[in-house]
């Protein structure tokens, strides 16, 4: 009986592990961008290039603190295919953000997301920063919450690139 009990536990195991890694990944959602510089940007259209898709927010401490590594991360990999999109929060003042956007010269695209809808379609997203890493088949690799370690995410855009 014990050995029974155990070869069914490892059955699971083993079936939970073949379903952790061969279930398909989250798509992230069909949402447009509306740019600092009117423009509309569907997501679909980056396919085919990794994306980090940032929500921030200029009264976000920390989301000011984290942006000079987004731009090298950017100014790293851009050539590769690795795209930047930092989605200002709804209650952010547009005035703000431009301001931000120009003073920091930020070198990826910023957009304003007035009514929200790009922040319900992640998830609701509420809290500043959160950033999801999309790849270039439009799945979403991972979500980073608040502070993150740099180098894991350097680490996993490299990779997402590779793919």
């Amino acid at each position: 009986m014990k050995k029974l009990v155990s070869i069914l536990v490892l059955a699971c195991l083993i079936g939970a592990g073949a379903w952790f890694l061969l279930a398909p990944k989250p798509q992230a959602p069909a949402v447009t961008f509306h740019t600092l510089e009117e423009q509309q940007i569907p997501l679909e259209d980056m396919r085919g290039k990794v994306v980090l898709v940032k929500f921030w927010a200029t009264s976000c401490v920390t989301c000011v603190r984290q942006m000079p590594d987004t731009i090298a991360l950017y100014e790293e990999f851009a050539p590769e295919g690795f795209d930047v999109v930092a989605v200002a929060m709804s209650y952010d003042p547009v005035p703000y953000v431009k301001q931000f956007a120009q003073t920091r010269e930020l070198p990826f695209t910023v957009a304003i997301d007035g009514s929200g809808e790009v922040a319900k379609a992640f998830g609701d997203v509420r809290l500043t920063p959160i950033a999801f890493l999309v790849g270039k088949d439009g799945s979403i690799i991972k979500r980073y919450l608040g502070n993150y370690d740099k180098q894991e995410l350097k680490n996993t855009v490299q990779t997402a690139l590779a793919s």
